[in-house]
């Protein structure tokens, strides 16, 4: 049954969050894909995706362009009959992870992902793009001012086979 919203009121969303290079989008496919071996319906996305985009005006900003975007496929998902939703994006403050779950029209948690520093360094310095580079400073600037923490319901160690870092937050999302 639809409620009011468009929803059948068994939809939940997760936003895998934290600092560049801490696993989430590696976190998203692997739940992705247990929620697919179970037979559940479920849509992975990357916001940073939703966001990558440049006009050479300035008229609308990264942000904004993403949360327009995620209200649009997440409906589009929605209407398809999607109930879980997983989602990765670093979230620098409490705005910006209002204006993601004003964006769903569903229940959602927020995991943050956390990984010591060094770890970060190799799996960034691995990539040899100008951008992945830009990234690592970045990260280091996050972990160093503890930006984007405190916004989670819970934290999770990506210290462990990433199978094991998704089913422990499946578990804890009590997703079955």
């Amino acid at each position: 049954m639809i409620n009011g919203n468009g929803l059948s009121g068994g939809e939940e969303a997760v936003l895998i969050t934290g600092v560049f290079g801490s696993g989430k989008t590696s976190v998203v496919q692997e739940i992705a894909d247990v929620l697919e071996q179970r037979g559940a319906s479920y849509a992975a996305v990357d916001l940073d995706w939703l966001a990558w985009f440049d006009t050479g005006a300035e008229e609308m900003t990264v942000h904004p362009m993403m949360l327009l975007n995620l209200s649009a496929v997440v409906s589009n998902y929605l209407a398809a009959g999607v109930r879980f939703f997983i989602l990765a994006r670093s979230v620098r403050d409490r705005a910006e992870l209002d204006g993601v779950k004003a964006a769903l029209p569903m229940p959602s948690k927020v995991v943050r992902l956390t990984i010591p520093l060094e770890e970060i360094e190799k799996r960034l310095r691995s990539d040899v793009t100008a951008g992945r580079q830009d990234d690592l400073r970045e990260a280091a600037a996050w972990v160093a001012a503890s930006i984007g923490a405190g916004l989670e319901d819970f934290t999770v160690t990506n210290d462990r086979p990433i199978r094991a870092v998704a089913m422990h937050i499946l578990d804890r999302l009590e997703w079955a």
